[in-house]
């Protein structure tokens, strides 16, 4: 048998399965308003839960986190298509920015209700 250690969370992902139980509906609630207002106001939701929830809740703090960085992304995806529409490439970025925040925004808003601790697969840290 190898002597390694099994089961141990990378720093960034706080807690254990085991800690699903310990996190209320509120704080699911408030992960999932995150993901989901990010899909609708870009960074502008996911920026006053993560505000107003942050100091309350590590789940609260790691999912605004999560959706704000990744919704900052995408607002910058929308801003680099709005200055190369001149060249045409931009207008097939804002499909693929609206898709990706659509699809990774549900997939983190039911990962939160599940109580997971997720992490956007395409994500700049921008806050850490």
């Amino acid at each position: 048998m190898d002597d390694e250690v099994v089961g141990t969370a990378p720093e960034e992902t706080p807690a254990p399965e085991a800690d699903i139980a310990e996190i209320s509906s509120d704080e699911k609630t408030m992960a999932i308003l995150a993901h989901v207002l990010g899909i609708v106001s870009m960074f502008v939701g996911p920026l006053i839960i993560w505000l107003i929830k942050k100091d309350e809740s590590k789940f609260v703090d790691h999912h605004g986190k999560e959706a704000l960085n990744f919704q900052i992304l995408i607002t910058g995806l929308y801003i680099l298509g709005t200055i190369l529409t001149t060249i045409i490439i931009g207008v097939c970025i804002y499909p693929i920015a609206a898709i990706a925040a659509i699809v990774f925004g549900i997939m983190a808003a039911v990962a939160a209700n599940k109580g997971e601790w997720y992490k956007y697969p395409v994500s700049i840290r921008f806050i850490k």
